[in-house]
């Protein structure tokens, strides 16, 4: 049966008749008749008696209900990524499925909504992240499993990251990008790692780790490592040289590092193992060697040249800076002053019964010194017990004349590596700085609050692997021309959600919800929309 509109005109007047008809057979061929005329009925009706026809199923709308709807965007994001970087043929061989599966969940969890432990199965409640783990949807999440699973990187961690090394960098690296940075502890941490020491996060009062890593030049990590609070980074340069020639077969790269990693006796093990490399020189030193400068490159340093290079003592070095570094620098000495400026007002206004001179002095050389501002300014306590002060003007004149530029050195020979292609090697630096970032912001590595030091080095891991696919995924997203940090979007993809329909606790269908069109564009843009075409049978 099916619905019929036929059209007939009357004086000049056409009208609409709506007819439910019925085919049939006869030894003459097929025919039809008309078995109702429905064309009285309301539109709506009308088409829903079409749709009937037609095979359409139809429900009552008070009884429809919206049961299990779950976070999913993000998740469906990173399932494919998972699969396509072979993370799963990574893990396999480690505990039962149920535990590769909670590994699984922990580092998707780091990129998604980092947490404790503790708090990883409040955090996946209403989303579907036990399900894409392959887990069941009432997972619990306990942290006594989650700890046993993360225990299970124990002794595995030199054969994953190798893994991890092939799979990302399979012709090999020729540019290393080296950095380190500090995580601290809530309470006292695990004896023999956790340390006080010089720390980038400035939390002095609790105990440390550091952390340091190695990236190519798109800031893909290839090695993490764990190092106690209280080392400095000239004292972790040799060692990671040594792990890179065992681990990776590394024989050939050049280090790209910053000035605290400079030392002597690093630079001199990278030259005799034949290694090259390009590091920041102090402030200090570029001072020193500026008055040796030829007099060609010091009229190239005036002309504000972006790049100036020359060649004392078989050494080579490179001047670089810009107008950003430059206005960055200006900016920078006139906030420390003004701000050294009111703290000595301040010092010199408060009311004193009688004056110790020294005593005066002293808290003025301290305070310009915690400000950092002791160079720009001389001081002294005048006969009637005043605390007076003035620019030292002729150091501030040298070093506006100074201002954007920096020292960096390298062994890598010219007529393979141009000071422009020096420059491009340090800049690349900054990838690492936002690998650390992201590592220690959005992945949220600190705090961290085990006790146990395998659980603190396999909880950096569990961040280092979330990490390793938010970089592969950046990689890939850059070009594309989407410059937006990895987290971000997927935590905004994570509103894409999915749902079972159901009418009197009956399954009737799964639904997604509609995508609004700036996702929708961001979607197409990085070419993800066709994992958004149909929903996923394993999930619901």
């Amino acid at each position: 049966m099916f619905v019929q509109a036929t059209k007939s005109t009357r004086a000049g007047k056409t009208y609409l008749t709506y007819l439910v008809r019925e085919s049939f057979r006869t030894a003459n061929g097929p025919r039809s008749r008309t078995l109702s005329n429905i064309t009285s009925l309301p539109p709506d009706v009308r088409n829903l008696i079409a749709a009937s026809l037609r095979g359409q199923s139809f429900l009552p709308v008070e009884g429809l209900e919206l049961h299990s709807a779950l976070d999913y965007g993000g998740l469906a994001v990173l399932a494919e990524a998972w699969q396509r970087y072979g993370l799963d043929a990574l893990l396999a061989g480690l505990g039962t499925p149920r535990q590769r599966g909670l590994l699984k969940a922990m580092i998707l969890g780091r990129l998604l909504f980092p947490c404790a432990k503790l708090a990883l199965s409040e955090q996946a409640e209403g989303t579907a992240l036990a399900q894409t783990c392959g887990l069941s949807a009432k997972e619990s999440f306990d942290e006594d499993d989650l700890y046993a699973a993360m225990d299970l990187l124990n002794g595995q961690w030199v054969r994953l990251e190798r893994r991890l090394y092939e799979n990302a960098f399979p012709a090999g690296v020729r540019l290393l990008l080296y950095d380190l940075s500090s995580v601290y502890f809530e309470g006292k941490g695990p004896d023999k790692l956790s340390r006080y020491g010089h720390r980038s996060d400035h939390r002095a009062d609790r105990p440390q780790i550091l952390l340091a890593v190695a990236t190519d030049t798109q800031g893909v990590p290839l090695h993490l490592e764990v190092l106690r609070g209280n080392r400095t980074g000239n004292q972790t340069l040799i060692g990671l040289l040594a792990t890179l020639r065992r681990r990776f077969g590394i024989a050939e790269v050049t280090f790209v590092f910053d000035g605290g990693m400079s030392r002597a006796v690093n630079l001199e093990a990278l030259t005799e193992a034949h290694m090259q490399f390009v590091t920041r020189l102090s402030n200090a030193t570029m001072e020193a060697l500026l008055t040796e400068l030829p007099p060609e490159a010091q009229l190239e340093l005036g002309d504000r040249n972006p790049v100036v290079e020359w060649v004392r003592e078989a050494k080579r070095y490179v001047i670089a800076g810009g107008p950003w570094r430059q206005e960055r620098d200006e900016q920078r000495r006139t906030a420390r002053m003004a701000k050294a400026e009111r703290a000595l007002r301040k010092l010199a206004q408060v009311k004193r019964r009688k004056v110790n001179e020294q005593k005066l002095a002293s808290q003025a050389g301290r305070l310009l010194e915690r400000l950092k501002a002791h160079k720009y300014f001389t001081y002294h306590v005048d006969p009637k017990g005043q605390l007076q002060w003035e620019k030292k003007q002729q150091v501030i004149d040298r070093e506006t004349q100074r201002d954007g530029w920096y020292l960096l050195h390298t062994n890598c020979p010219a007529p393979a590596c141009a000071k422009e292609q020096v420059l491009a090697h340090y800049k690349g630096l900054r990838d690492v700085e936002e690998a650390f970032c992201e590592l220690k912001s959005f992945l949220e590595v600190r705090p961290v609050f085990h006790r146990r030091p395998d659980r603190v080095r396999n909880h950096v891991r569990l961040c280092f692997l979330a990490y390793w696919m938010s970089a592969r995924l950046g990689g890939e997203w850059r070009l594309a021309k989407e410059p937006g940090e990895v987290p971000r979007i997927l935590r905004r993809l994570q509103t894409i959600r999915i749902g079972r329909l159901q009418v009197a606790d009956k399954p009737v269908g799964n639904l997604m919800t509609n995508i609004p069109k700036e996702l929708n564009d961001l979607l197409q843009k990085l070419g993800l929309l066709k994992l958004f075409a149909t929903l996923p049978a394993s999930v619901l």
